[in-house]
């Protein structure tokens, strides 16, 4: 009975895979005329004929564009784990933090308790314009009830982002206010920043962290850049942590701007793109200051492109742990329904002439995205021995060694800290109970918070009110088991956790991130480098030049 079952589906999935086979063949000759797959040309009467035969025969009803959107992810998965198919209706979302933008009404909200409530107003948003406030809780939108098990993020996102001037009405019930009040919003451009912090550490060494490359990144530096020069920096440390990547541009440009005249920075390469370099053109205004860059296993993509740019041309120094390892470009392809395809059609190179591409088999992706999860069983994040590259040996500008094939390499590593990580505070974030608290928190003593003249005061008011034990009477009550021995093992960090996610929520992700470096071993890390005047990387002993190799 069982292998009967499985049978039944085989010709649908032929079926599949030809139909897909068929888009792919269609799309190509319409939009690559003299470039076409002669495979698809001359099986495409075929392919139609079995389209009409599986219409017309097959034993039951088959939406054929659910099936081909159903196959169109399985069928890029078999290629590379980064070509990828995204539908129409999620095209927007996954293009948001590239494009810098969106049309919408301008807050960051959570859902609790079946309740949309604001948690920060978008500064310049269309929110703030009209005077939303952070707790102010969403109960209607156009008339409609906005509350109860319908309301999920999705849902949410759908009818508060729109066309760009167009008006939505909310119903807001906030503290206080003993009835609801009602706010005609007109719907316009959110930015979505990709450099999240700006400051300075001290008197002379400037901070950025970039979350992301995108349209507005290069911008966005540059503005970054002469903030920090106003306010006298002579030093920079460049945080790429988490930093996934996204367009490849950006990161050129921001390379540019520290790198000589004539450094290579990246060139790219596929089986039908002609290598095609990419260098500096000396215009660059910081090329002398003293650079340190901060990566780690999430630092990817385009976050590789410039780190491996300023170590291949030890023009700075990486600091951290060895990142994410993608090397293989996309371009991305609109169908005409408006969904999008990101095909890989090359790999990128850094200047030593390495792909930093980590090995993958193809069709084995579930092992792929599983490697971050492996790093940690082996212990690379704790300890430097752990780590056994299997690339290539490459050689930078000065001839210092640099691997391919599994992400850049820090110039000095530094260990994840694990102090105080414990069963009990991993289950208290695995179950989102921490951010949970923390933002029940916050919309609970918002009057307090106000008297608090900046966010050092508030630290100091909160390291007093006892935070973690608070923290675990309420987790107890929502399924997780008070342990009084793992709590006071975790006390310091529950409590820093929970003063990073408070000082997010009640100010902005800048001041949590001012707030972690003050104790950040990276941040100390550079600053000692900084203090040895080791930013800039010395030629090892009998260094032998090097050169780019060309890779056919």
């Amino acid at each position: 009975m069982s292998n009967n079952h499985s049978t039944k589906f085989v010709p649908l999935i032929i079926a599949i895979s030809l139909i897909v086979g068929l888009i792919f063949g269609s799309f190509f000759a319409n939009h690559f005329t003299g470039n076409r797959l002669s495979i698809i040309n001359t099986s495409s009467n075929k392919l139609n004929d079995l389209l009409h035969i599986i219409d017309d025969q097959y034993v039951d009803k088959i939406n054929i564009s659910n099936l081909v959107e159903k196959a169109m992810p399985q069928i890029l998965s078999e290629l590379d784990p980064h070509s990828s198919y995204v539908s129409a209706k999620d095209v927007e979302n996954e293009m948001q933090d590239l494009k810098g933008s969106f049309s919408g009404i301008g807050v960051v909200f959570t859902i609790y308790n079946d309740t949309a409530r604001i948690v920060r107003v978008i500064k310049g948003g269309p929110s703030e314009e009209v005077g939303l406030q952070a707790g102010d809780k969403i109960v209607s939108v156009d008339g409609k009830n906005f509350v109860g098990e319908k309301l999920t993020n999705e849902y949410a996102m759908k009818h508060l982002k729109g066309p760009k001037s167009s008006k939505v009405v909310v119903g807001i019930k906030r503290i206080g206010e003993p009835k609801m009040l009602s706010y005609t919003i007109t719907r316009g451009d959110v930015p979505v920043k990709s450099i999240t912090a700006t400051y300075m550490l001290d008197n002379t060494t400037g901070y950025i962290q970039i979350s992301s490359f995108g349209d507005t990144t290069y911008p966005e530096l540059l503005v970054a850049l002469a903030k920090l020069n106003h306010e006298g920096f002579e030093k920079l440390i460049i945080d790429l942590r988490g930093n996934r990547g996204g367009f490849m541009a950006p990161a050129i440009r921001m390379a540019n701007e520290f790198l000589p005249k004539d450094r290579l920075i990246v060139y790219t390469q596929g089986r039908k793109s002609p290598r095609q370099e990419y260098s500096s053109d000396g215009r660059g205004s910081y090329q002398n200051i003293p650079l340190i860059v901060l990566v780690d296993e999430t630092s990817a993509s385009a976050s590789e492109i410039f780190s491996a740019a300023i170590q291949d041309n030890d023009r700075g120094t990486i600091v951290g742990r060895r990142t994410f390892g993608k090397g293989l470009v996309q371009e991305p392809i609109q169908f005409p329904d408006g969904s999008l395809l990101r095909l890989t059609i090359a790999r990128y190179y850094s200047a030593s002439g390495r792909c930093l591409q980590k090995p993958y088999v193809q069709g084995e992706g579930n092992d792929y995205q599983m490697d971050l999860v492996k790093r940690a069983q082996n212990g690379e994040y704790i300890s430097q021995d752990s780590i056994h590259f299997k690339g290539k040996k490459y050689k930078t500008r000065l001839g210092r060694i640099v691997y391919s094939e599994g992400g850049v390499m820090p110039d000095y590593f530094v260990p994840e800290d694990t102090t105080g990580v414990t069963s009990y505070y991993i289950q208290a974030m695995n179950q989102g109970l921490l951010a949970k608290y923390s933002f029940i928190y916050v919309d609970s003593n918002r009057e307090t918070l106000h008297k608090h003249e900046n966010w050092e005061e508030t630290v100091k008011y909160l390291k007093k009110s006892d935070l973690p034990y608070k923290f675990a009477a309420y987790a107890a009550k929502n399924g997780l088991k008070q342990r009084n021995n793992l709590l006071r093992k975790s006390y310091d960090l529950i409590q820093s956790t929970l003063i990073t996610l408070i000082l997010e929520d009640y100010y902005d992700p800048e001041t949590r991130i001012m707030y972690n470096n003050l104790t950040d071993p990276n941040i100390k890390q550079a600053n000692k480098l900084f203090a040895e005047e080791k930013s800039f990387p010395h030629a090892p002993e009998n260094p032998t030049p090097a050169k780019a190799k060309k890779h056919e």
